[in-house]
């Protein structure tokens, strides 16, 4: 395959970053879109791009700050420095600068983290409701959506099924399979029709009851995991509250939701919109606010009157008796946004279509039972961040912070900054779900505003275009740039366009802190994103190759280990489905005594364990920069260096059938395959080797040599 190989000598005047604007690349006739792509900056002011698969192309060379070259054409590999193309780079004879003129050897390295960087970690996520139940006396009906047995009409498939008990009896399962850390949902108290995920928060302060038993408290669970070697990330609401306010803070006035039952009928088993399932018996806890010290005399009366919502009910605001036919549903929500307490919430109204990629995203509420928190209110600040800090202290080793485009950026960082005041070196990161690349307004194609696109918030300038105004954050995201890739790559059998994503790295605070993944609890990678990932097996393998050995934190969602629920919806679509019908369906039933050795011997729970061990064997795959890209589609290759370790790794990935990968410019020195064991001794600054289809090589200078056993995939 043709490879043109462009390096660039920046002059002093120019700014830091260079673009290469290309036109007319053949065979194609391929284009970039101006000011073109960023160069890799190399050593001596020199920087690199490889066109993969061209022979001839017109270019020009740019810092988009004004300063450009003349359109030049280029039919081989050159060095262009001061106006003039070489075909050698002009100060070659520096040894320093030619980086085969020498071999280089690093020092072997642990092959355990040493627990202070975060990067050296790999995420298993889960919902604690779904995952294990280890105490059925504590499991719980949601109000909406709860499954009844055809036969019997009783209801099964308890909301909040899965707890703490349960996640302590199976820790050894995740860390079996290779996971140094676990990322749980919201573990504070929730109040909804559909709360067992924990993002309707009621009080930060208290652990839902749900969820813990007496010999199996949250404590517990972070001690137990510790125990394991394994990190709690706690994953945190910041924007909103649930529908209900916060408890002994506020009370969002409306009329309570178990009273909207069809007319005449009784309390149970209903269909009736979005209520569907069990509205009675509002006596349990958790199930209304009716425990709320600040709300109205006349709501907390009617429920102690009336648990079970029998009585006819008159509405305070409009003197209507209910209910009855053709009484606006919507009241039951009663939310006036401008009628909610300034003090707590937002008055900027609901988030309707066409906000969700503009500013107003950051004013307005979610939904009737997402309501929007004043975040920039001091007494906000003081409760969220006073909450979490408790946490921290009984161990948290990590928080994950969820919808974080709803908040401006700078506001964001207080509560971040002062997360890591609190407890010194915590890792935070967030989730700022986009669909396309992310980049906005920079590096085109995207709508959106460059301040809510999640590399914005990994960044302190306000220069967009510039990634040195203002440096690090501090505050990497989860990568929905690379994520939304696959829908059209990976879901098809193919890396194409995975190299573009990993050239605009420059474009976050540090890219080597992204968290990435293939599916999660609100997305799946194909052309719905709606659904989990429902592609072959063979493209979850070739998949899982690229997220645990391109740069960032690779995150795993529960079940993908045996593709389980492949191709359901991610979340109820539809108003009578069940979360049995799901991607956040129980998954307990593949856990337990009788099953569990047939769910490790899955062939991608065994992928996935060897990808673990492999990882947390090579400092270069858990912290260094990307290097030297070339994606082909059907091939990818790059080189992993980490100068801190003396780590130097160069990797080759194979989607579908075998590949022959060449990789030119690498260090001289002895490479150990650690997939096949194989060893390459390179003295000219060229490495060669084949990796079988949906397999990868992984080539480590003064490596340690073949780690873990051959598996369908990795061989």
């Amino acid at each position: 395959m043709p490879q043109l190989t462009i390096y660039f000598q920046k002059p002093a005047d120019w700014a830091d970053t260079v673009h290469i604007h290309y036109w007319n690349a053949q065979p194609g006739n391929r284009a970039s879109v101006w000011p073109g792509v960023p160069m890799i900056a190399e050593d001596d002011g020199w920087f690199v791009h490889r066109f993969d698969g061209a022979s001839v192309v017109d270019l020009l060379f740019n810092d988009n700050q004004g300063c450009q070259t003349s359109d030049l054409r280029r039919d081989r590999d050159g060095f262009y420095q001061d106006g003039q193309w070489h075909d050698l780079r002009p100060d070659a004879s520096a040894v320093r600068a030619a980086p085969w003129s020498a071999p280089r050897t690093p020092p072997r390295v642990p092959l355990t983290p040493s627990g202070k960087d975060f990067r050296e970690e790999t995420i298993y996520f889960l919902l604690t409701a779904r995952f294990y139940e280890g105490d059925p006396s504590i499991s719980f009906f949601c109000r909406d959506r709860i499954k009844f047995n055809r036969q019997t009409g009783q209801p099964e498939d308890p909301h909040w099924r899965g707890d703490f008990k349960g996640l302590i009896q199976r820790l050894d399962y995740i860390r079996d399979l290779g996971f140094t850390a676990i990322w749980i949902t919201p573990p504070v108290e929730n109040r909804s029709g559909l709360d067992y995920h924990g993002y309707h928060a009621y009080d930060w302060t208290r652990i839902d009851p749900r969820l813990e038993s007496p010999d199996a408290t949250y404590q517990n669970l972070i001690d137990e995991a510790h125990k394991r070697g394994l990190r709690i990330i706690q994953d945190v609401v910041v924007n909103h509250s649930c529908q209900y306010g916060i408890r002994g803070k506020v009370h969002i006035d409306h009329l309570p939701i178990k009273y909207y039952v069809p007319q005449g009928s009784e309390p149970g088993r209903v269909n009736h919109g979005p209520y569907q399932g069990n509205l009675g018996n509002y006596a349990w806890p958790n199930r209304d606010d009716i425990d709320n010290p600040v709300a109205p005399d006349w709501y907390r009366e009617r429920h102690n009157t009336d648990p079970d919502g029998k009585q006819p009910l008159v509405d305070p605001k409009t003197g209507e008796t209910i209910p009855k036919p053709g009484y606006n549903p919507g009241r039951f929500f009663g939310i006036d946004a401008q009628a909610l307490d300034p003090d707590w919430y937002m008055q900027h109204g609901f988030i309707c279509g066409g906000d969700w990629e503009s500013a107003a995203v950051q004013l307005k509420h979610i939904a009737g039972d997402c309501i929007n928190l004043a975040t920039d209110r001091q007494n906000v600040k003081d409760y969220l961040i006073g909450s979490i800090n408790h946490y921290l202290d009984m161990g948290v080793d990590a928080l994950r912070i969820d919808t974080v485009k709803h908040v401006p950026r700078d506001n964001l960082l207080e509560y971040v900054n002062a997360w890591k005041a609190h407890k010194p070196g915590l890792f935070v990161f967030g989730e700022n779900l986009v669909k396309g690349y992310g980049w906005g307004d920079i590096g085109g194609g995207d709508n959106g505003p460059s301040f809510i696109r999640p590399w914005w918030y990994t960044r302190l300038g306000h220069d967009p275009r510039d990634p040195n105004s203002g440096g690090d954050s501090g505050f990497p995201q989860l990568d929905f740039g690379l994520f939304s890739t696959f829908r059209d790559n990976l879901s098809r059998g193919s890396y194409d366009g995975v190299g573009r994503v990993l050239e605009m790295d420059w474009i976050y605070g540090n890219a080597t802190e992204l968290v990435t993944f293939l599916q999660n609890h609100d997305v799946g990678p194909d052309n719905d994103f709606r659904f989990r990932f429902k592609g072959e097996q063979w493209m979850a393998a070739a998949a899982y190759n690229l997220l645990w050995t391109v740069r960032g934190i690779p995150c795993l969602y529960y079940g993908e280990e045996i593709e389980f629920m492949k191709g359901a919806p991610q979340d109820v679509i539809g108003n009578d489905d069940t979360l049995d019908q799901t991607g956040r369906a129980y998954f307990g039933d593949h856990l337990t005594d009788e099953r569990i050795g047939q769910t490790q011997s899955h062939p991608l729970y065994q992928h996935l364990k060897r990808l673990n061990q492999i990882r947390r064997a090579i400092p270069a795959l858990q912290k260094a920069p990307m290097g030297q890209v070339n994606e082909w589609g059907s091939g990818l290759s790059f080189v992993r260096c980490h100068e801190d370790s003396g780590s130097y790794a160069v990797v080759g990935l194979a989607m579908g059938g075998d590949q022959h990968i060449s990789v030119g410019g690498v260090w001289n020195g002895v490479y150990r395959d650690a997939v096949s064991g194989r060893e390459i001794h390179v003295g000219n600054g060229n490495l060669s080797f084949h990796v079988q289809g949906n397999s990868a090589g992984i080539y480590v200078l003064d490596g340690p040599g073949k780690i873990g056993e051959d598996g369908v995939y990795l061989r």
